[in-house]
């Protein structure tokens, strides 16, 4: 899939002239309960639970402000359950998902690549970039593209390559899991205060049952929520990387 010379040049204008059609910062200033700004957010993740380690908080907090938010699951996490089939697997994984997009009011999607065994090339770019344009997102979030997990880099250079097709018309951010043993490198150009929603998070990621969600945290998310959190002076946060590396500092409600 190709980007036209139009396109192009719109990209690149936006990018180098640092044009921000709607930063994260100005949705987490809303008014809760405000509905008419209404915007719509997307986030990428390889497996089921990803996005909602990753960001949770984040995503809990835009949508009691009345954003709607949907999950793209790259793969059902069908290599991820010890002694059970692809099948079972993506059967269990795929409510686990289901249930915890409930507790974070997002809507979840799934994009049908397969857990261990995803692929980038022209006709997945294609069938995600559909998926992301259908949503029409002002942001979207992602996996750092520094992982150790592949499927975590596939998820994130898809995404990326899907800005990169829609001129830069939404905002891209990233966010981190695993910080040291997955995410690498990773140095947070923007911060959000999830002291309020960290409960929140902490449900949608404990739907995962099949994943071992306490393993999910001494994996290093509480550690993060707490090390972000300090960054800041707030009891807990998430980090995100801005695409355009041109971070906002603290975002504030």
């Amino acid at each position: 899939m190709s980007v036209n010379a139009k396109n192009r040049r719109q990209f690149v204008k936006n990018v180098t002239a640092g044009i921000s059609f709607l930063s994260l910062p100005n949705l987490l200033q809303a008014q809760t309960g405000t509905t008419v700004n209404r915007k719509k957010i997307v986030c990428v993740g390889a497996h089921p639970d990803d996005p909602e380690s990753g960001c949770g908080g984040t995503l809990a907090m835009l949508t009691n402000l009345g954003h709607s938010v949907t999950i793209i699951y790259l793969t059902t996490g069908e290599a991820g359950i010890p002694n059970k089939s692809h099948e079972e697997a993506a059967t269990i994984r795929k409510q686990e998902a289901i249930n915890a997009c409930k507790i974070l009011s997002a809507k979840p999607l799934f994009a049908g690549q397969i857990d261990g065994a995803t692929i980038a090339d022209n006709a997945t770019l294609k069938q995600l970039n559909k998926l992301i344009t259908s949503e029409q997102p002002d942001i979207v979030f992602t996996h750092w593209p520094i992982d150790t997990h592949k499927d975590h880099q596939i998820a994130s250079l898809l995404t990326i390559q899907c800005w990169v097709a829609n001129a830069a018309k939404f905002e891209l951010y990233f966010f981190e899991v695993c910080n040291g043993e997955q995410t690498m490198g990773f140095h947070p150009t923007d911060w959000v205060n999830i002291t309020d929603t960290q409960a929140t998070k902490r449900n949608a990621v404990f739907c995962h049952t099949s994943q071992d969600p306490p393993g999910i945290y001494n994996c290093g998310h509480a550690i993060m929520e707490t090390f972000r959190g300090k960054e800041i002076g707030v009891n807990a946060a998430e980090g995100f990387v801005r695409m355009s590396g041109k971070g906002n500092g603290l975002l504030k409600i």
